[in-house]
Parts: structure tokens; C-alpha cells; sequence
């Protein structure tokens, strides 16, 4: 239950706590089953919940990842400060290095990454580098409108850090913003300062 007043919303301790308990419940099952195999009855048992409890705050299995995925994602984005930044080919350099550690780690979480499970954390991550993108580009004069440049330039980023995620002798995820920096500079229509 929400309590809204004018100045917060403030969510009741109980709600949270129950969120808390399918997530923790939900991230150790990725870890020992993947995420295919994985049910609903699984993360209401390992979480101590009914069912009711859980379609509470979920529809299904794939509503809790998306939501996993989406605040994860922009807690590390907020952690790094790139969401009070603005644009600079440095901060598209950190929120390059920012998509390959997070898309690591998330392959790290799940004990077989599927297409399926892929394919959720991708429409997840690249909606958020799309709004940053879109974002950080009100100020700037891409030389083509800043929503094509932030949509071509977040399939580049989260493609290019997938298949970095992918290679076994890969470099660093900072060697590897780098090297792709010029490529998405030129995506987003702007010459690298």
C-alpha cells in the first residue's frame, strides 16, 4: 500500500520487505537453475510467500527480471553519477564500460543465460541508454535528431557490449569503451571533443 502526501511518497515497510524477499528469492534461483526452468511456485516457496502474496507486486516471472533489470541498471547508472552528467565523450566512454561490466555481471547471476533471458535484460538496459542518450543530447546539435541518435547509438552500445560479454580473451571493459568510443560518437551524429 502507497501513502502519498504532496512532498514523498513513502511505500509501507511490508510491501518493500516482501519485494525484497522475491528478489533475494528470484536472484539465488537464477543462480542455481537458470532462468527457463525457473517458476513462480519456485521463488513463493524459496521467499516464504503465497502466490497471492507474489502476483501482488508481479504478473509473472518475466514482469520480476524486467523489473530487476530496469532498477539494477539504473542504480549502477546513478552510482557512476552518469544520470546527473551531461553529454561528453568521457561520459559516453563510462556509460560504455557501465553496459559491459552490468551485462557481465547479469550473465554471472544466471546459470544459463538463455536467448530468452538475453532478450529481456536487453529491451531493459537499451531503454535506459536510450533515455540517457536522448537526454544528454537536448543540448547538443547532433547532426541528425537526437532521438534516431540515441536509439542507433543504444542498439550499438548494448550489442557491442553483449558480444564483449561473449569473448573469452575479452579485454577490459574499459580497454574495450576505447576502442568502440569513435564508432559511437559518430552514431550519435557528433564529432569526438
Amino acid at each position: 500500500m502507497l501513502i502519498t502526501s504532496p512532498a514523498q511518497k513513502i511505500e509501507d515497510p511490508r510491501v518493500v520487505r516482501t519485494r525484497q524477499l522475491i528478489e533475494q528469492a528470484f536472484e539465488a534461483l537464477l543462480t542455481e537453475r537458470g532462468f527457463q526452468s525457473l517458476r513462480v511456485q519456485d521463488i513463493t516457496e524459496r521467499a516464504g510467500i503465497n502466490r497471492a502474496t507474489f502476483y501482488a507486486h508481479f504478473t509473472d516471472k518475466y514482469d520480476l527480471l524486467n523489473y530487476m533489470v530496469r532498477q539494477r541498471f539504473r542504480a549502477e547508472i546513478e552510482k557512476r553519477t552518469l544520470n546527473a552528467c551531461h553529454f561528453s565523450p568521457q561520459n559516453v566512454r563510462a556509460l560504455i564500460v557501465a553496459v559491459c561490466e552490468f551485462i557481465a555481471e547479469a550473465h554471472g547471476h544466471c546459470k544459463m543465460p538463455n536467448e530468452q533471458f538475453e532478450s529481456l535484460v536487453e529491451t531493459q538496459v537499451r531503454n535506459q541508454i536510450q533515455l540517457l542518450l536522448k537526454n544528454w543530447l537536448e543540448n547538443e546539435k547532433p547532426t541528425v535528431s537526437a532521438d534516431i541518435a540515441a536509439t542507433a547509438t543504444s542498439w550499438a552500445i548494448y550489442g557491442l557490449a553483449q558480444q564483449w560479454s561473449h569473448d573469452k580473451n575479452r579485454p577490459s571493459a574499459e580497454t574495450f569503451a576505447d576502442k568502440v568510443l569513435p564508432l559511437m560518437m559518430k552514431n550519435l551524429g557528433i564529432d569526438a571533443r
